[in-house]
């Protein structure tokens, strides 16, 4: 008996759920194996599966960041995934939980390893939302808590040890919060795109007297616009050297789809185990020379952390 023209298509498209994308699917912007029903949900989609420009837009950040993490996790589940150990991932600032439901949807789902991912959000009213998705969609491995950055860092809730820590546009010191947060729960990688870091920037502008007669790089951030870009920039300077000074390889590139902001700078650190004593240095260093001393904890080292325990 012949068969039709395209049928080898269409029994791919029926022999998977209805409300998961296949290649069939012809709706090339989301991912094979994506759930319809939960971008609905997170009103990515609409009812009759359509995008807007804005959700367009949202979706393409949010898997330019799977395409970070993917490899993070092959990393982790090693070459025999079948027998790996559960994984952990905190998504600190989870807001609507955009990352972690797509990021479990696609990866963690179909595994029923334990692994798990925990969104932390101040805001209840999200928190609830998100739990309530979690179990609408039967994802078990999907945790919600209402705690600031800084108090997840105590709390019984969460584990002893991290595998992966996110933290997208936790605001100001909410970054440095979860790089805390991740080097106490010895974090195997952490992805942070930092937001709004104003802390540094105040400190610059109150010794910025002091600093003139010092020093001619006070030029770099003598008007109150340089000010705020300086200090936003060697904010995640500090960031880095002090990601490297516990040891960690640090990468920074730009986000793709997130021109329209100045949020989009990408910081991944990758556990290395690496020297510590250069990029001590250079971290006090660059905070002397720049009159941010006081800024020594917030950007503290590995090294000068043990030495005055």
């Amino acid at each position: 008996m012949k068969r039709a023209k395209g049928t080898a298509a269409a029994a791919t498209a029926a022999a998977a759920p209805k409300d998961v994308i296949t290649a069939a699917s012809n709706m090339p912007e989301i991912k094979d194996g994506q759930s319809v029903a939960l971008l609905q949900e997170l009103h990515i989609l609409t009812r009759d599966g359509k995008m807007n420009q804005d959700s367009r837009r949202k979706l393409k950040q949010v898997y330019h960041l799977t395409q970070f993490i993917e490899p993070l996790l092959r990393e982790l589940r090693g070459d025999h995934p079948e027998v790996a150990k559960p994984l952990s991932l905190v998504d600190h600032g989870a807001g609507k939980s955009y990352l972690g439901f797509i990021l479990y949807d696609l990866f963690f789902k179909n595994g029923n390893d334990g692994s798990h991912i925990y969104g932390i959000e101040t805001r209840e009213e999200l928190v609830q939302r998100s739990q309530e998705l979690a179990k609408k969609f039967k994802f078990p491995g999907m945790s919600f808590l209402p705690l600031s950055v800084a108090e997840s860092t105590e709390s019984s809730l969460l584990p002893q040890q991290i595998d992966i820590v996110t933290a997208l546009h936790a605001c100001n010191t909410a970054t440095d919060d979860a790089i805390h947060f991740a080097l106490k729960k010895k974090a195997k990688f952490m992805v942070l795109v930092p937001c709004c870091q104003a802390e540094v920037a105040s400190v610059l502008k109150k010794n910025k007297g002091k600093s003139l007669g010092k020093s001619a790089l006070t030029e770099l951030w003598r008007h109150p616009l340089h000010t705020r870009e300086f200090g936003s920039q060697i904010t995640n300077v500090l960031r880095c050297l002090q990601l490297e000074a516990h040891g960690y390889q640090v990468s920074v590139t730009e986000l793709v789809g997130w021109e329209h902001s100045m949020k989009n700078e990408l910081i991944i650190a990758s556990y290395k185990n690496l020297p510590r004593q250069r990029p001590t240095e250079r971290l006090q260093e660059v905070l002397q020379t720049l009159g941010l001393e006081e800024m020594g904890h917030r950007f503290f080292a590995e090294e000068l952390a043990k030495a005055q325990a």
